[in-house]
């Protein structure tokens, strides 16, 4: 079993910056491949971003240049950095973990845990 545990959400004006978290514990492996995936109000969960057990790094293109992912295996803890905010960012934030080293973030039913979701506002 994983756990995760996201934090870092909150309200920021348009144009802002926020760093998400996420704390893993539990069976966790750091070759194994996380992701972030977010979830608007009447809209389906999609893919932000996720890192692979190797390294690499996937982005959706609608946060490609904005947003970057990164890991710290010390700590066990998964980042986004998201810069250039804008409204359509607004949704609720989740990590995920998956049980294999690649990554494919446009299929959620791939990833084996979640966390509970942080939430991100920008306003306009």
């Amino acid at each position: 079993q994983v756990q995760l545990v996201e934090s870092g959400g909150g309200t920021v004006q348009a144009g802002g910056s926020l760093r998400l978290s996420c704390a893993a514990s539990g069976n966790t492996d750091s070759d194994l491949c996380m992701a972030w995936f977010r979830q608007a109000p009447g809209k389906e969960r999609e893919g932000v971003a996720g890192i692979e057990g190797g390294g690499s790094h996937l982005y959706a293109p609608f946060v490609k240049g904005r947003f970057t992912i990164s890991r710290d295996n010390v700590k066990n803890t998964l980042y986004l950095q998201m810069n250039s905010l804008k409204p359509e960012d607004t949704a609720i934030y989740y990590c995920a973990s998956a049980s294999v080293r690649w990554c494919e973030i446009t299929t959620p039913g791939m990833y084996n845990y979640w966390g509970q979701g942080t939430q991100v506002t920008v306003s306009s």
